[in-house]
């Protein structure tokens, strides 16, 4: 492991050293020659210079390309003929590009935190507040027990490096089991919700409830490792679940499609999100939006690439007509989007262009208006004039959802619902239909696993989450796991509009359907090859972490 996390560490280094000086919240960048002296952190404000990178760059490498490609290409939300089509047809192998990307963002994010952890226990000078001190650590210990959550989810035992002088020192570095990181999982944000504050200290900053909430997920997802659901874990993620919903004064925003403008980043509904720059270095922006958008004549550049990627048939199929997050999510021929512009042809100047509301455009076949994707639109943010002017190519700064509250609903319901095939409860019906609602669907009175599935799914795509979700019920019910992937049809389909704008209803019929059948082995990604030739000791079989 030396030479490959020799270089994690001195990239997490880097990362603070890279961001460009700025006026939003906290993003500006601490001095560079004074940020690892033992003499920096003597202030407040430099406290929290030291951990704003945990926000954006060392994240930048997953969220890129690899979240949506692990998080919904293999989870059959997506389908693409030329994009992420490794992950979309579950032929992920150890050069798949996202496997080592995301493994090498995660451990950036790791030993980021760690470079955080350690310099704030022992170079924070007594004038700074204890509680600010306390506060920066538990950032560092959020942020690398979250990077722990998806490696451990994606890869299964995992080494856990707490300390980066050990990294670099040692080259009998093991994986641990996946219960032992499950156990540094829970340990590391169980200290962030005991000392993050109620409030954020800068606006997009962590909260005790950001960390309750995640603690909430963790334990749900962590009760199923033993091949049963554990009681106490499920009550656990109730509890904090619970505690998030009554007192941390979220609430959902009222509109779905709002929660994805530039203008409601840190709103009331979430709880913790990435923080990106438009104008900042490499690796401080959201470049989502530049392999989502279906062309550049909605971005206002070169970029929009995604032509070829939308929702899989499977997807489209859980969607009501009357369903509200379709249209926030995805795009159908003839939908009318006023917050977006496009460029076209100008039709009475030949030549020349034309800025107007997006109307979805779409092929014709006779008198057919249709289109062969159902085009990405979350993430998608539209052109500079759409975005006050924060728009570059390859740069936006949507923030990127990691928790909001309607996630934290959807998990206080299956923690309630436990192992019953069903539950009338009327706290999990509650918080379960309060996302329907919004979303215009009709309420339910009973709700079984599988309608909180469907649920995260309609609620979550193009998050990055649904993956996750099918990772959770595969650790206490493969076989159900593998039968709903194998049941996917990721093919080919047509949709057809019924009017040549604003289009109000659509038949979505198959083509080609393309289905991928999956085994155990597919339920965790390939170590990255590069990795494998680095560390040849990641092939032991793994070991139990010894905690202090």
């Amino acid at each position: 492991m030396k030479k490959t996390n020799n270089h994690i560490y001195l990239f997490a280094l880097a990362c603070i050293m890279s961001l460009s000086g700025c006026s939003k919240d906290f993003l500006n960048r601490p001095p560079e020659d004074a940020i690892v002296d033992v003499n920096f952190y003597q202030t407040t404000e430099q406290v929290l210079a030291g951990t704003a990178p945990l926000y954006n760059i060392v994240w930048f490498a997953y969220n890129d390309k690899a979240s949506h490609g692990i998080g919904d290409g293999r989870a059959g939300v997506l389908m693409s003929g030329s994009y992420q089509v490794d992950n979309i047809r579950m032929q992920t192998t150890d050069v798949t590009p996202e496997v080592y990307s995301s493994w090498t963002s995660f451990f950036n994010v790791v030993a980021q935190s760690n470079l955080i952890i350690s310099n704030l226990t022992a170079f924070t000078a007594p004038s700074v507040p204890e509680n600010v001190k306390l506060a920066g650590i538990a950032e560092g210990r959020f942020m690398r027990g979250l990077a722990y959550s998806y490696l451990v989810q994606n890869w299964g035992a995992v080494p856990i490096i707490a300390d980066n002088k050990v990294l670099l020192t040692d080259t009998s570095t093991a994986r641990n089991t996946v219960e032992s990181v499950w156990e540094f999982i829970i340990r590391d944000i169980r200290f962030a919700a005991q000392h993050l504050p109620s409030a954020p200290m800068q606006r997009g900053r962590l909260t005790k409830w950001a960390a309750e909430g995640m603690l909430a997920k963790m334990f749900l997802t962590r009760a199923g490792i033993s091949g049963t659901r554990n009681q106490q874990d499920l009550d656990s993620a109730a509890w904090y679940a619970k505690d998030v919903i009554m007192n941390s004064g979220a609430a959902l925003m009222d509109n779905y499609e709002d929660l994805f403008m530039t203008k409601n980043n840190n709103n009331s509904e979430s709880l913790f999100a990435l923080q990106w720059k438009y104008d900042g270095d490499w690796g401080t922006q959201n470049s989502v939006q530049a392999f989502l958008a279906y062309g550049s004549e909605i971005t206002g550049f070169g970029d929009g690439w995604g032509g070829d990627l939308g929702a899989s048939l499977d997807q489209l199929r859980l969607y009501r007509a009357d369903d509200k997050r379709r249209k926030g999510t995805f795009m159908f021929p003839g939908d009318h989007y006023s917050y977006i512009h496009q460029s076209v042809d100008d039709p009475n100047n030949p030549g020349k262009k034309i800025i107007q509301e997006l109307q979805v455009p779409w092929n014709f076949s006779g008198a057919e208006r249709y289109n062969t994707r159902a085009w990405v639109k979350k993430y998608v943010v539209g052109r500079p004039e759409d975005n006050d002017g924060k728009v570059t190519q390859q740069h936006t700064e949507i923030n990127t959802y990691m928790l909001r509250l309607a996630d934290v609903y959807l998990v206080y319901a299956e923690a309630l619902l436990g192992t019953a095939a069903s539950t009338s409860n009327t706290e999990a019906l509650q918080y379960f239909n309060r996302v329907r609602r919004r979303a215009g669907v009709p309420e339910k009175t009973v709700i079984t696993w599988d309608d909180i599935h469907t649920e995260r799914r309609l609620e979550l795509a193009m998050e990055g989450q649904a993956w996750y979700d099918l990772v959770r019920l595969y650790y206490y019910n493969p076989a159900k796991a593998i039968a709903l992937v194998n049941a996917q049809d990721r093919g080919s389909y047509r949709i057809v509009a019924n009017a040549a704008t604003n289009a109000t209803s659509w038949t979505i019929t198959s083509d080609v359907p393309a289905f991928y059948p999956v085994t155990q082995s597919n339920f965790l990604l390939p170590l990255p090859a590069a990795e494998l030739t680095a560390a040849p000791n990641l092939r032991k079989p793994p070991v139990p972490y010894q905690f202090n």
